[in-house]
């Protein structure tokens, strides 16, 4: 695999070697070994996987940004399974010099990219087809009592979601969440 280091220390983007003929295409969406060898010398330090997830959008929903709160705190491997998401990382760790930035990554069935994201980050991603089914592996387990998240649509983020106003569709939990400047946790 090609791993690309993005503008944010802890973000990458995994680019899979895909092998393609006339009955369609392989490729490993994961392995371990390469994870250790290429992406943890990047980090400074392992990652073990202990679960995964899929969700399924519809055009226009956007979901996130979520983290959990420490000692919960997920690392995660995203990637659109189907259809097109703009994902995106932001930076929640106090004293980075990258703090309240963003990454935002295309990711697609068809370029079947895959992006890190460490602890100490912010996800979320905005469906820009029809449909998209997307697929996480996290380092830590789910914990409800330390789900959190920022309002997606705060200016100060300036994330351009690329779905009109209009069309997005946002969980009321997360219309309603704390804006960056608002946000009193340490990461």
């Amino acid at each position: 695999m090609k791993v690309i280091e993005t503008a944010l220390p802890g973000v990458l983007i995994l680019e899979p070697r895909v092998f393609e003929d006339a009955r369609g295409y392989f490729f490993e969406s994961f392995s371990q070994r390469d994870f250790d060898a290429q992406v943890a010398p990047l980090l400074g330090h392992s990652v073990t996987f202990v679960q995964d997830n899929e969700s399924m959008s519809g055009h226009g929903v956007v979901r996130g940004l979520h983290f959990q709160l420490p000692p919960f705190s997920q690392a995660k491997l995203v990637r659109c399974v189907r259809g097109t998401v703009l994902d995106v990382a932001l930076d929640l760790r106090r004293g980075s010099p990258t703090y309240g930035r963003h990454v935002a990554v295309e990711l697609s069935e068809e370029n079947k990219r895959q992006v890190f994201i460490d602890k100490g980050f912010a996800h979320g991603f905005a469906v820009l087809g029809e449909r998209a089914v997307f697929q996480y592996k996290s380092d830590a387990f789910f914990h409800p009592e330390a789900d959190c998240g920022i309002q997606p649509l705060d200016p100060a983020l300036g994330i351009n979601w690329r779905i009109p106003a209009g069309e997005m569709i946002l969980s009321e939990k997360d219309r309603v969440r704390a804006t960056l400047a608002e946000l009193k946790i340490e990461l």
